[in-house]
């Protein structure tokens, strides 16, 4: 709140806040209760970015991630990320769409027909800047289709199991830390030798192409990131990941 007076005070104007539930680096999320009520008092713009987390929320226990989103303008997620859909694929809603195509609507006279007057259709291109779009949803409805949501929830519920069982693994091993809350299927670690010890084992356990992580920076501190969420990811695959992690840890060590 404090944020946006001084920006008023300053003489710009306010109008849109982006909140995070589960950011790319750590799976973070932001209070949305909090967040949602000093955009709604304050009259800006709330937008909900959930491209990874949002999936999670097909299953009800892991629906608290989205406490507050009563509040948002918009909201977004990426089945493409968790969703078993190719790339790419993005799903976006709106509280009030009015305000989105007044604000993205073009009409010039190449454009008009009979069909958009009457309002017989959607004209989806009124819903973002480029003019045309790619036929995305079709293969969105194949996965719906194809997993049921039954089928979809079991394998989020899998990957979720799975990446709390390596957070275990990393605490019982005093030679790793974890660098952030776990809540869903990303796991941020690091060895506790530092940060150069951390980019030795990421670059030779990507060299070996058994599995393949990506770092990021928390705190100041190189730390490396497990993800779990791939459609065919086993048991077996991540107790395999931890043995290599291990092996690596220990090839430094000598």
């Amino acid at each position: 709140m404090g944020a946006v007076r001084e920006d008023r005070q300053g003489g710009k104007i306010p109008c849109f806040v982006s909140a995070t539930v589960g950011t790319t680096s750590s799976n973070a999320i932001d209070p949305l209760p909090d967040i949602g009520r000093i955009c709604k008092g304050e009259g800006v713009w709330l937008h909900v970015d959930a491209a990874m987390g949002g999936t999670a929320t097909l299953c009800p226990e892991f629906r608290y991630i989205h406490k507050g989103l009563e509040h948002a303008d918009s909201y977004c997620f990426n089945p493409h990320k968790w969703m078993f859909t190719n790339f790419d694929c993005d799903c976006f809603y709106v509280a009030d769409r009015s305000a989105l195509i007044k604000t993205l609507s073009i009409l010039p006279e190449y454009l008009k027909n009979e069909a958009t007057a009457s309002g017989a259709v959607i004209d989806y291109r009124d819903w973002q800047i480029p003019l045309g779009r790619r036929f995305r949803s079709l293969k969105l409805w194949f996965v719906i289709r194809h997993y049921g949501i039954e089928g979809l929830r079991y394998h989020i519920r899998e990957h979720v199991k799975l990446a709390q069982q390596f957070v275990e693994w990393v605490q019982a091993d005093e030679r790793f830390e974890l660098v952030a809350p776990a809540p869903l299927n990303l796991v941020c670690f690091r060895h506790r030798a530092g940060d150069e010890t951390n980019r030795l084992i990421l670059e030779r356990l990507n060299r070996g192409g058994e599995l393949y992580l990506v770092h990021t920076t928390l705190n100041g501190k190189y730390t490396l990131r497990f993800s779990v969420g791939q459609t065919y990811t086993e048991q077996r695959h991540v107790e395999n990941a931890w043995r290599r992690i291990r092996e690596v840890a220990d090839e430094l060590s000598t």
